[in-house]
């Protein structure tokens, strides 16, 4: 996941993922969903893809290799201490996560090692975003996630680092419409089928202010001149003008549709990923939905969902059990143990912040109900979930919830990490 945030969104998170896999398509349902670990990598290189954007490469030891094996569209949660800009000299460093999309195809070196590439946008007023553009260089290190997210091909064409697994007969066209840094994890995943399957067609629609503003301008010319017959990319400018007009200005209801009826076989295609903010994400959406396009077809990840949730560090917001007794009851499993803490009514707290207080190691990345990385089963009492980009339909019908966006609703509350 690139940074998918903007000033005001920053805390709120990267990816959204909605659409979780199984082991008959393009993933495992362990791989999707697996148990977010933190671990110290080294950064290899630093570079430069834009002025306001670098891409940042961690090497990955043998020993971890396995650990950060990942599947293309997923995403890795950085973590740092830092001090907000605005706070001054005498700032306090606390602690950040910001979650950012994987750019590049998995791979695997002849030492067993590997490396996770990712992309940082930075963003007006974002103190991590800021912080790694300015003073982040090879040699520095970061805590990083293992790679989660569910923002993958339901094809079988993947197979992490597995190539006699991925599928290489069928054929298969894919679509993807992205913005700004939501080109990053479609990097991954185009160069992935493309290489993968000579019978695969990969269009993409790239919208940005201006050229300038293009990431991965060069690589993804690589690709085209690669692919000259199976890759088509379309760069749409909002801020210059284009020779073709079709092409210039924003993505509104009526470009798209002139998109998918000229320059799109729309009817055609197997699978679409959508990634960027949300206006464009549910714009195509529902422009799709509108052609009859089957809901599972799609799959979406979105830079921001508005405020985030104000949570600090990794410890929760400060509150304080109500004396009078007036407190919900929320219980948990994490890792195989139970833990449990009382939640005042008048704080209305999510259930994230509330089992931060008592275990720090309680997973989350985003705190914005997009990324999924808090996901748990209902397992006794009613919450209200606020928001939802991340879940399925049927996952919120088997009873998961979003802990960073679920407050009790019934005196007590159980809840299960590990299901």
């Amino acid at each position: 996941m690139t940074e998918q945030l903007n000033a005001a969104a920053e805390a709120a998170a990267e990816p959204a993922d909605a659409n979780p896999v199984d082991d008959e398509t393009g993933g495992t349902e362990g791989t999707a969903r697996r148990r977010a670990s933190f671990h110290t990598l080294e950064v290899s290189e630093v570079r430069r893809l834009t002025n306001d954007s670098i891409e940042v490469t961690f090497a990955v030891p043998p020993v971890l290799a396995d650990e950060y094996d990942y599947i293309p569209g997923q995403y890795v949660a950085l973590r740092a201490q830092l001090a907000d800009p605005a706070d001054g000299d005498e700032g306090t460093p606390r602690e950040v996560r910001r979650s950012y999309s994987i750019c590049a195809a998995p791979q695997r070196f002849d030492d067993g090692s590997s490396e996770i590439k990712v992309a940082i946008k930075r963003d007006l007023g974002g103190v991590f975003s800021t912080w790694a553009n300015e003073s982040l260089e090879a040699g520095a290190t970061l805590d990083v996630m293992s790679p989660a997210g569910a923002f993958i091909s339901k094809h079988r064409m993947t197979g992490l680092n597995d190539p006699s697994s991925i599928d290489t007969e069928a054929e298969h066209t894919f679509v993807a419409v992205a913005a700004g840094s939501g080109i990053t994890p479609i990097m991954a995943i185009a160069r992935t089928v493309l290489a993968a399957n000579e019978n695969v067609r990969f269009d993409l629609v790239y919208a940005n202010k201006a050229a300038m503003d293009v990431m991965f301008v060069e690589e993804l010319a690589d690709i085209k001149d690669r692919y000259p017959s199976r890759f088509a990319l379309h760069h749409v400018l909002s801020r210059e003008q284009r020779i073709s007009p079709l092409l210039s200005g924003r993505v509104d209801a009526e470009k798209l549709t002139t998109l998918l009826n000229t320059v799109i076989h729309a009817d055609d295609v197997d699978e679409w990923f959508l990634c960027g903010p949300f206006e464009l994400v549910q714009l195509v959406r529902d422009t799709l939905s509108g052609r009859g396009v089957e809901p599972e077809k799609v799959r979406y990840e979105l830079f921001t969902t508005g405020t985030p949730t104000n949570l600090e560090g990794n410890i929760g917001r400060p509150v304080v059990e109500d004396p009078s007794g007036k407190n919900f009851e929320i219980e948990f499993r994490l890792d195989g143990l139970s833990g449990s803490v009382k939640s005042p009514v008048s704080a209305n707290e999510t259930i994230l912040n509330a089992a931060l207080r008592v275990r720090p190691d309680v997973p989350f990345a985003c705190a914005g109900g997009v990324c999924g990385t808090c996901r748990a089963k209902l397992v006794t009492g009613t919450v209200d979930m606020a928001e939802n980009y991340a879940l399925e339909a049927d996952e919120v019908e088997r009873g998961f919830v979003l802990t960073c966006q679920s407050r009790p609703t019934s005196d007590c509350v159980s809840v299960d990490f590990d299901a």
